[in-house]
This record gives structure tokens, C-alpha cells and sequence, in this order.
């Protein structure tokens, strides 16, 4: 009876839990993610296209090719692709976009631009810069897509039966 009960709690079975735990809670993080940061890109990429002007304006400042259409692009991406990972749907390709899209956020600002460089020598700024959660999350859904809570999941079983 001690082996028996000594074995369920070996290193080996706690480990195994852990992992049977880490992967029924994946679909729910990444839900959770994918919802938060998905409206949080949609009210930014909003607020973009509502204040256009103001867009172009500070993209003219920042020397963006283009500002004028750049800033429909970025207020379009933002906004849809927020409501399009909410739900899930087209995730990889969006979050691709959007990966891209912080990237640029980060490098085309001076300040944030040292964030980028000097991130091994002083992270804590390229951290607490506002572009950084965002990059995570387009990272997070463009590395292990959108979860089984998703239509891409639902697509991707009923239709591809996979």
C-alpha cells in the first residue's frame, strides 16, 4: 500500500499533472489574451481612424513614408485585426501583421528605438514601453495560434478534418 501511494506521488506523476493542467489551461490563456489585447488593439487602431488627422500628423513627424495612407493602414490593421483575434479567426496571418506593426512602433520612435537597442544592457524601459504588451500578445498568437476556443480551430477541424 506505501508503494502504491508513494508512487502517486512521485516527481514523475507530479510532473505529468502539471503538464495535463498547463495544457487543459492553454486554450483558456490564450482566450483570455486574444480577448483582452485583441479589444485593447481594436479601441487603439479606433481611435486612430477617429482622429485620423492627428495620425497622419505625428506619422509626418516621425518621417513615415506615406503618412496619410499609412495611418488608414495602421488605424485599419489595428482596429479589425483586433476584432479578428478576438474571435480567432485568420490568427497567424494577423498577428504576423500586427508583430510587424509593433516592431515598427518601437523602432520608429527615438526614444523607444533605445529602448530596442539597449534591451540586454537596461530592459526595464523596453519593457515598460507601451508597444511591449501588444508585441507579446501578436508573439504569443503568432507562435502558438489562437487556442481550441477559436474559429480557426473550428475551421480547421470541420473543414480540413484534421
Amino acid at each position: 500500500m506505501e508503494n502504491k501511494s508513494a508512487a502517486l506521488l512521485s516527481p514523475i506523476t507530479i510532473y505529468k499533472l502539471l503538464i495535463c493542467l498547463g495544457n487543459a489551461l492553454q486554450p483558456l490563456i490564450l482566450l483570455a489574451f486574444r480577448l483582452y489585447w485583441g479589444w485593447e488593439f481594436y479601441l487603439t487602431g479606433k481611435g486612430k481612424l477617429l482622429n485620423h488627422q492627428n495620425v497622419v500628423e505625428f506619422f509626418t513627424n516621425l518621417q513615415i513614408p506615406a503618412p496619410e495612407l499609412n495611418a488608414w493602414f495602421v488605424g485599419g490593421l489595428e482596429c479589425f485585426g483586433g476584432l479578428m483575434l478576438m474571435i480567432g479567426i485568420l490568427s497567424r496571418p494577423i498577428a504576423f501583421m500586427m508583430t510587424i506593426n509593433m516592431i515598427v512602433a518601437y523602432l520608429a520612435v527615438d526614444e523607444d528605438r533605445a529602448k530596442v537597442l539597449n534591451i540586454f544592457s537596461n530592459p526595464d524601459p523596453f519593457f515598460a514601453a507601451d508597444p511591449f504588451f501588444f508585441l507579446l500578445m501578436s508573439v504569443l498568437v503568432l507562435a502558438f495560434g489562437p487556442g481550441r476556443i477559436s474559429v480557426d480551430y473550428i475551421i480547421k477541424k470541420f473543414w480540413f478534418k484534421e
